[in-house]
């Protein structure tokens, strides 16, 4: 069943996406006739993932509207806000480029410190998600 899903995905011609089978989601990518299993998440990870992300974000929106945070750092967390939408990424590749934007920012001198601890939580957030 698995080999013949696979085929039928390959067939269509879908190539870096996700199959759903049984449990758990089987990431694949096909090049030079050599097909690689990339990740294997269950989804109740799958699950816990995503919940951490929409945390990130909601305290991401706060920071991007206070108004008392450096314009240069309400638009990193526009960013890092933008970079967790993405939809064609796993959850892993996406808390890693948020973490990427947020690491820079945070060596900001002029950053509050109420905002750094909320960005700090954040990245923390972020960091427990892995393939």
């Amino acid at each position: 069943m698995f080999v013949g899903l696979l085929c039928l995905f390959l067939a269509i011609g879908c190539l870096d996406k996700k199959a759903y089978i049984s449990s758990c989601v089987f990431e694949y990518r096909f090049e030079a006739g050599v097909l690689e299993a990339l990740s294997v998440v269950g989804k109740k990870k799958l699950k816990e993932y995503e919940d951490r992300i929409v945390q990130a974000l909601g305290v991401l929106g706060q920071v991007s509207e206070d108004t008392t945070t450096p314009r240069n750092i309400r638009r990193a967390a526009k960013e890092a806000i933008d970079a967790l939408q993405v939809s064609g990424d796993s959850p892993a590749v996406r808390a890693s480029n948020a973490i990427s934007l947020l690491d820079d920012t945070l060596q900001d001198p002029n950053m509050p410190p109420y905002t750094r601890v909320k960005l700090w939580n954040v990245m923390s957030l972020l960091e427990a998600i892995k393939d």
